[in-house]
Order: structure tokens, then sequence, then C-alpha cells
């Protein structure tokens, strides 16, 4: 396997994580806010949650896939820590 094809799946899983963190954070929280206010969840505006906590909540869930889908990308192309 080469360098390339392991920077090509090095890019497209960041392509991929920032396009979730691209649709919570924008899309759910400021374009869609108010067809998503219609749903509530625990007495509050499921849009108004989206802009207030959901986008980091989504941050941090996507910092943990990244780091353990990139492990196992360098494992994949054995260029893994040992």
């Amino acid at each position: 396997m080469s360098n390339n094809e392991y920077w090509k799946a090095n890019v497209a899983l960041i392509l991929k994580c920032l396009f979730i963190w691209f649709v919570v954070s924008y899309l759910f929280g400021i374009v869609f806010v108010d067809a998503l206010n219609v749903i509530k969840i625990g007495g509050y505006k499921l849009g108004f949650w989206f802009a207030q906590q959901g986008s980091i909540y989504v941050f941090v869930i996507l910092v943990f896939y990244y780091a353990k889908s990139m492990g196992k990308i360098d494992e994949k192309f054995n260029v893994h820590e040992k």
C-alpha cells in the first residue's frame, strides 16, 4: 500500500468529520433552527439545543471518533506506533 492511499484515507476521514460537524453546527444550529424548534426534548426546543450545546457534544464525539478511526487507518497502512 502506498503513501498516496494512506493520505487519501486520511483526507476522506477528515472531510467526513468536517461534513458532520458542518451539518450539526451550521445547518441544525442556524439554517434549520425554526424547523427543529417544533420538536422539544426535556422542555427545550431542539434547534436551540443544537445551537447552544449539541454542536459542542458532537464535536467532542467526533474528536474521539477521529482518533479511533485514524488508529485503524494507521494499522491498516502499517504506520502505527508500536
